[in-house]
């Protein structure tokens, strides 16, 4: 069933994603930026089990923030995308400042959420640091990437641009961040197969997207 759930989960946060920027245009597509990347750090605490590997459940809403990028290269330019970027990390930096001033309020004795709140918002210090960096160095070299492919194919070939930007970058990414986080704890070989199981995910998330870019391409904002 899980495999079911991703399907639908890609269909309908990308489709979200297109109706953001035909409702709203850029300024769309900048909150849903702000919505995956604060939606990716929550879900990422759920793990779930698909193609036999165990894996976290953000990966979805980070791969909305992929796509979210390449639609404002594509259709408004580097320096819309890297704006993105930017508001991706203020959204992260606000989540993780937020949440813990949250968890220091002292529970009324009515309250029944004070404990899972405590447990979504609590954070290992290195590892949440090296997730809001990777977060960042990945989405920037990301528009980098796609801005450079598209100018060396001249416009051509948006297909190989964003699958070649999204997926080399999200799977860098992926044992980057591993080897940041984890690294003396895990070994070399243990941060490789867990940066090797990501990456599949990974792969089949930035293949899903592409036509949903296609789609972005050719839909006109309200006020566009």
């Amino acid at each position: 069933m899980n495999h079911l759930y991703l399907v639908l989960e890609i269909i309908v946060s990308f489709s979200l994603l297109l109706v953001a920027k035909k409702f709203f245009g850029k300024v769309g597509v900048f909150v849903w930026i702000a919505i995956c990347t604060i939606f990716a750090n929550i879900f990422e605490a759920k793990n779930i089990m698909l193609f036999g590997l165990n894996l976290a459940a953000g990966h979805v809403m980070f791969g909305g923030v992929f796509l979210a990028t390449d639609i404002l290269s594509e259709c408004y330019g580097k320096a819309e995308a890297k704006k993105g970027v930017w508001i991706g990390l203020l959204a992260d930096i606000a989540l993780i400042a937020c949440g813990q001033l949250c968890r220091l309020y002292i529970a009324s004795d009515l309250d029944s959420a004070d404990p899972a709140i405590q447990r979504l918002f609590s954070m290992n210090l290195r590892i949440t640091a090296a997730s809001a960096v990777m977060f960042f160095i990945s989405n920037w070299c990301d528009v980098l990437l796609f801005a450079k492919i598209r100018e060396m194919t001249g416009g051509k070939y948006l297909w190989l641009r964003n699958n070649v930007a999204t997926i080399v970058c999200n799977c860098l990414e992926n044992f980057l961040f591993y080897f940041l986080a984890f690294f003396p704890a895990f070994s070399i070989g243990q941060i490789v197969s867990m940066g090797l199981a990501t990456c599949l995910l990974e792969i089949v998330i930035g293949v899903c997207d592409t036509p949903f870019l296609y789609l972005a391409r050719k839909i006109k904002a309200k006020d566009e």
